[in-house]
C-alpha cells in the first residue's frame, strides 16, 4: 500500500499533529481546510466568498502535491458558521466544480477553529 502525507505548512498541522492531505493508493483525503495562510493569518475576514475561494485554491495545491487535481474530487464537505452565506459559498463551489459535480454537503456549525473562520472545507478525491 502506498501512503503519502502532505503538508501545507500551517502552524496548526504541527501543533495538532495532522496532515493537510493523505494519499493512499489512488485515494486522496484532504483535511478540513480553512482560510488560514502559512503564517497563521486568516484570509478574507468577514468575507465568505473570499474565504471559500482561498480554501479551494489551498485544497488544489494539496491535491497537486498528491499528483491529483480538483477534477478528481468526488466529495466536498463544507462546514459554515452562517447558512445565510450559502449563496456566496455555492457560487464559488460552482466556479470550481460546475462541470465536475462531486457530491457535496453544507452544514451549519456553531463555530470553527478561529472566530474569524466562516467556512471549513474537506474533500475526497479518486485519482483516475
Amino acid at each position: 500500500m502506498f501512503r503519502q502525507n502532505i503538508s501545507s505548512n500551517t502552524p496548526s498541522e504541527e501543533q495538532v499533529g495532522y496532515s493537510r492531505a493523505v494519499r493512499v493508493d489512488n485515494f486522496v483525503f484532504v483535511a478540513g481546510t480553512t482560510a488560514t495562510d502559512e503564517n497563521g493569518n486568516v484570509v478574507g475576514v468577514g468575507n465568505p466568498y473570499m474565504q471559500t475561494e482561498y480554501i479551494f485554491n489551498k485544497i488544489a495545491k494539496a491535491l497537486e502535491k498528491a499528483d491529483s487535481s480538483l477534477e478528481d474530487v468526488v466529495r466536498v464537505r463544507m462546514f459554515v458558521t452562517d447558512i445565510e452565506d450559502a449563496d456566496q459559498i455555492g457560487e464559488v463551489h460552482k466556479k470550481y466544480f460546475g462541470k465536475i459535480k462531486p457530491v457535496a454537503t453544507m452544514v451549519e456549525v456553531q463555530r470553527l477553529w478561529l472566530p474569524e473562520h466562516l467556512i471549513e472545507i474537506e474533500v475526497d478525491a479518486v485519482i483516475r
